[in-house]
């Protein structure tokens, strides 16, 4: 591996990606998913905007603390107070960074009413006071695809002249197109001096679906580093899918000789992970991760892969960290073989994890013949989802249907005490949701409401994904079981507990602004 092809993947999952309406994340998720991302040899992880909330410093910070071989990056406005701020959370890594950002396009200038001197003069403060800071300094033009070029290159090089070690080039809105991308990469490490000391960085969304073609196409023409998330989680369309980029230029490596530190052994692991405690199900025909991205269904397709994988397959499911062998288990598999199982699904639980999940297998076992791995797979984001310490519980759930109406009686813990309603509805799911708002009274509109079967048959389980959104505040659950109803209901109720936790965070964040503002 040469340095000129090493790529650097910049994952920014942790901020970007949540970002998506919805996607928020606990304290505990973002420690989870940031030892994994470290685990699976990305180089950089963005791991929040410290001065967003007290929550995301705190996040960042103890990110920072446990990072124990990726660079820990932080995110600031340019502006002194968001410097010094994200410098405090992200000093105790081993390598941290700062990336601080300031748009430059027309239409950004105009939002702090700033003209080209003006913001020339703010670059040239902010990236400084940065640098005085911390050794490695990113700098990103926000709405860089839309910037004038010439004014670009004189920005780029104001950054650069300031001790920026990292210039990023977003495509903020998902604007450009593959030939742009690699035009503009081109234009500034030949036109702007000092580029040829520095790494050009892209980051794309994908409002128009191009974002990893224009992230590969940046790469081609010279950038070095690719920003991007898990599953392409991000808002609007998303951002870069890392699982794209990375197994695009491993997959091609003919005609992109490109190299990454990514483990991609990890990979799915990783993408149920954050599907799961982000509450957004990857879509079915994703590319790499997506349910159906190994399968194959037409009869010569099935008959060309039975002869030769490579007819139809142009990588393996095992380089992704896809178990290739999904055998069924069953009510009479034991903890050894359901611990080696979740081995092999990429789960590691230590003994008391395993003789939970293993009651909620012999339960599911004993209503389904066989239990399949996508099975397991949901078991295992159920547990996570659903814990005997949120704040509502499903106790007992009946619902009775037939053409003279709705009826579900439902029992909560709501705090630790059983609560119970009966109530109506236009149908099973309505009619249990009630029962719920008469349980836990509540203002929250429900945005969506998914079903997903897990596995073929009428004994699959099902996956139930619900998004709501209260004072502006947007929380997903899921939820699996074999009755759709109870999964609905469990899901509802873990959007619930999230948009509450969500409203405690916020009376914090409110205080802890108020305290520092006395303090000072």
């Amino acid at each position: 591996m040469t340095d000129q092809n090493r790529v650097y993947i910049f994952d920014t999952t942790l901020r970007d990606g949540e970002q998506s309406p919805g996607a928020t994340m606990s304290h505990a998720e973002k420690l989870e998913i940031a030892a994994m991302l470290d685990e699976m040899g990305v180089d950089i992880i963005e791991a929040g905007f410290p001065i967003a909330s007290e929550g995301d410093f705190k996040a960042v910070s103890e990110i920072a603390r446990q990072s124990q071989n990726s660079v820990i990056c932080g995110l600031a406005r340019a502006q002194i107070p968001d410097i010094d701020r994200c410098w405090e959370a992200i000093r105790h890594a081993k390598r941290p960074r700062i990336h601080t950002f300031i748009g430059t396009s027309p239409l950004h200038r105009a939002i702090p009413n700033l003209d080209m001197d003006q913001m020339a003069e703010r670059i040239e403060q902010t990236v400084t006071h940065a640098r005085n800071l911390c050794d490695n300094v990113q700098w990103s033009p926000m709405d860089a695809t839309r910037t004038e070029h010439d004014y670009l290159c004189r920005v780029v090089e104001i950054a650069i002249k300031c001790g920026a070690t990292t210039i990023n080039i977003p495509d903020t809105v998902g604007y450009t197109a593959p030939k742009e991308s690699a035009d503009l990469i081109r234009m500034l490490i030949e036109r702007v001096p000092g580029a040829d000391g520095i790494i050009f960085a892209t980051h794309c969304h994908n409002d128009l679906g191009m974002a990893t073609a224009n992230s590969l196409a940046a790469v081609e023409a010279g950038a070095r580093q690719i920003e991007c998330t898990i599953n392409g989680l991000g808002e609007r369309a998303g951002n870069t899918a890392l699982e794209e980029v990375v197994m695009a230029m491993r997959v091609r490596h003919d005609i992109m000789p490109f190299d990454t530190g990514v483990d991609t052994t990890k990979i799915m692991g990783i993408s149920r992970r954050v599907a799961q405690v982000s509450g957004f199900p990857v879509q079915f025909n994703k590319a790499i991760v997506g349910k159906n991205a190994f399968l194959h269904e037409s009869g010569i397709h099935q008959d060309g892969v039975l002869k030769n994988v490579e007819t139809f397959e142009i990588m393996r499911p095992a380089d992704i960290g896809l178990n290739e062998n999904n055998i069924a288990m069953g009510k009479h598999s034991g903890r050894a073989a359901l611990r080696a199982k979740l081995k092999d699904l990429g789960y590691e639980v230590g003994d008391n994890q395993l003789k939970d999940v293993f009651v909620r297998f012999k339960a599911l076992a004993d209503r389904k013949k066989e239990v399949y791995d996508e099975d397991i797979v949901a078991l295992m984001q159920d547990s996570a989802a659903n814990t005997g310490d949120d704040y509502l519980q499903v106790k007992h759930l009946r619902v009775v249907c037939g053409s003279d109406g709705q009826t579900a009686d439902l029992t909560l813990i709501v705090d630790g005490q059983e609560q119970t309603a009966s109530t109506t509805g236009d149908g099973p799911v309505d009619a249990v949701f009630n029962a719920v708002r008469q349980i836990y009274p509540h203002e929250a509109r429900l945005q969506l409401y998914q079903v997903h079967a897990v596995t073929e048959g009428t004994d699959a389980q099902a996956t139930v994904s619900v998004r709501m959104e209260e004072e502006g505040r947007i929380a997903t659950g899921q939820a699996a079981d074999t009755d759709t109803i109870l999964a609905s209901v469990k899901a509802y109720i873990g959007a619930l507990n999230r948009l509450r936790v969500r409203r405690e965070q916020v009376g914090k964040d409110a205080d802890a602004k108020q305290v520092s503002m006395y303090s000072h």
